[in-house]
């Protein structure tokens, strides 16, 4: 076998430069492969997609190292051409290294993609009988197999790719499941710790996923980068499943196809810094108010985007107070209103009355040509519409977008969101990118490409149907939760609408840590997802009940007073029982 050399930067070092290392045999690269490893948690996203099929011989075989020519002896790796690269040839004029033509300066036009939305995989509605007859799993593994087909055939002439490369870390992977081998201190458990995933109950993320049929296109590096709606030079995409989604969620909030523009984000935050740049692109001297309760990336918004921002007071629920929200209004009559309506508080699940904003706003003088609302529908946006009598969250209402995160109640694996904003805003902020042959309006410019893949199989395997019966069950649970906490003795509040339970902080730290409870202040809280069950709620009870003992036992400690937090109705400490 021909030595073959190939550059692998430095581990755990912040040199840029690559070291040359020399490959003659499986063995060699094995041993490399573990010398200049990265810390597990980089290639984890790996693993889903790796299929080891036969030896690291013989994948060394498939690789036909036997025609790559050897290097010479003197060759040096860090030699670098001092001569820039000569000009591309063209024969027209330039002035000023414009294009010209009959002496005026004309600048280089972008040759756009297609519009994806005439091939957009559209997100169906599930029969009612299919969790028998499986058409639904059939015709989704269908359309999967034929994007997969699909992938290859553009990978074929993906310049891009470094096939050496990705056989690489499916070598590393393969070694780490194999023998799981300790690198540089860090040790991979194939199993992924499933016990931290059992005692999750503090953050709102969605456990209850099964994607098997998605792994098969796990080692594709699909990324969407650039608009949804116009397809770049690069292929490998998922674009139209990605419109589909898109689709789906603009039906949800009632936004015709024409009428909307949207993306799937990288997470949650991404989506509430895109919906707050749009209202400060259709208003930039616009003032942005959010309630004090809102999630931090609104406010990291206002200090990325340099706005003027002014914090609104909320009522003990946790819902904006639109009688401070009118008063602090009235002292900016003269210039336009951002605002963040709350469809779902971090803390404590409190919805933001959106009737009543935009009631307050026009009581103040503001007319719908000067204020922009943007909702955070982190959690509860997706869960709000499938709530009996719960207000509606529309379009048909004054409002220019809306976000949701994908890893939470949809239950993708991977952090994500939706965008969804009115296309007649969407221009102040789209600019031709020559490089991707696109247009981009987004935050982010690579954008994971396998995110909508795992929306698109969700939505369409539970469909609306499937999600309101887990929201049925959440709410359920949750009161549940709350009926066994008051029943304890234990102080706790539960917002109409909401799955998350709040209640007294427990004083012992590893309690804390072992359920991975989000708290603060005085209080703590549950978030009751679909992966929740009884049999979880019962057990963590039980054992903060056997944790209050030991705590509150002896008579030198009294559970805390919460009655700030959560009223005094909700309170159940020495004061206030």
């Amino acid at each position: 076998m021909q030595e073959l050399l190939f550059a692998c930067p430095e581990p755990h070092s912040s040199s840029s430069h690559p070291l040359p290392i020399k490959l003659s045999s499986a063995a060699s690269i094995k041993r490399h492969l573990i010398a200049f490893s990265y810390p597990p948690f980089n290639v984890i996203s790996f693993f889903l997609g790796v299929a080891m099929a036969g030896s690291i011989d013989m994948m060394l075989r498939n690789l036909n190292l036997e025609t790559v020519e050897s290097l010479p002896e003197d060759f040096d790796p860090t030699t670098v051409i001092n001569d820039p690269l000569p000009p591309i040839a063209d024969d027209a004029p330039r002035i000023n290294g414009v294009k010209s033509i009959n002496g005026k300066e004309k600048p280089r036009e972008i040759i756009l993609g297609r519009n994806v939305h005439t091939t957009c995989l559209e997100v169906t509605e599930p029969d009612a009988d299919d969790e028998v007859t499986g058409e639904r799993e059939a015709y989704m593994a269908s359309v999967l197999a034929r994007y997969r087909k699909s992938l290859l055939e553009r990978t074929k002439h993906h310049l891009g790719n470094n096939l050496f490369a990705s056989y690489l870390f499916e070598l590393y992977v393969y070694d780490l499941v194999l023998y799981s081998k300790p690198h540089f201190g860090y040790t991979i458990d194939v199993n992924f710790a499933p016990e931290n995933c059992i005692f999750l109950i503090g953050y709102p993320y969605n456990l209850d996923f099964d994607y098997g049929a998605l792994s098969q296109l796990q080692h594709f590096s699909i990324n969407n980068l650039g608009d949804p709606f116009i397809e770049s030079n690069y292929g490998v995409h998922s674009r139209q499943f990605e419109v589909g989604v898109l689709d789906w969620f603009a039906r949800l909030w009632e936004l015709e196809k024409n009428e909307y523009w949207g993306y799937i984000t990288n997470c949650g935050t991404e989506g509430n810094l895109h919906g707050i740049l749009v209202g400060r692109e259709v208003f930039p001297d616009g003032i942005l108010y959010a309630s004090c309760e809102s999630h931090y990336s609104i406010f990291k918004a206002a200090r990325m985007y340099r706005m003027d921002c002014e914090k609104v007071n909320t009522l003990l629920s946790g819902e904006i107070d639109c009688e401070d929200f009118k008063a602090k209004l009235s002292l900016h009559k003269d210039k336009p209103a951002i605002i963040n309506v709350n469809i779902g508080t971090t803390v404590k699940g409190a919805v933001d009355d959106l009737d009543l904003v935009i009631k307050t706003l026009e009581e103040t003088g503001f007319t719908h040509d000067r204020f922009y609302i943007h909702c955070d529908g982190a959690l509860f946006g997706l869960m709000m519409p499938f709530v009996k009598l719960a207000p509606k969250v529309s379009f048909k209402k004054p409002i220019g977008s809306v976000s949701v995160s994908g890893h939470k109640f949809v239950g993708c694996p991977m952090p994500c969101g939706v965008q969804i904003t009115r296309l007649e805003h969407i221009n102040a902020l789209s600019r031709n990118v020559e490089y991707l042959a696109s247009r981009d309006a987004t935050i982010m410019g690579s954008r994971n490409g396998h995110a909508p893949l795992f929306l698109w199989y969700t939505l369409n395997r539970k469909g609306y149907r499937g999600f309101q019966k887990e929201v049925q069950k959440c709410l359920r649970n949750a009161h549940y939760l709350k009926g066994r906490l008051t029943s304890a003795g234990i102080g706790a509040m539960l917002n109409e609408l909401s799955s998350t339970v709040v209640f007294e902080r427990p004083q012992d730290e590893e309690f804390t840590r072992k359920w991975q409870l989000a708290c603060q202040g005085s209080i703590a809280h549950v978030v009751v997802m679909p992966n929740i069950t009884i049999d979880k709620l019962d057990d963590f009870v039980d054992e903060l009940i056997e944790k209050r003992v030991v705590w509150y036992g002896n008579g030198k400690l009294q559970s805390p007073c919460v009655a700030s937090d959560i009223g005094e109705g909700n309170c159940l400490c020495a004061l206030h029982k």
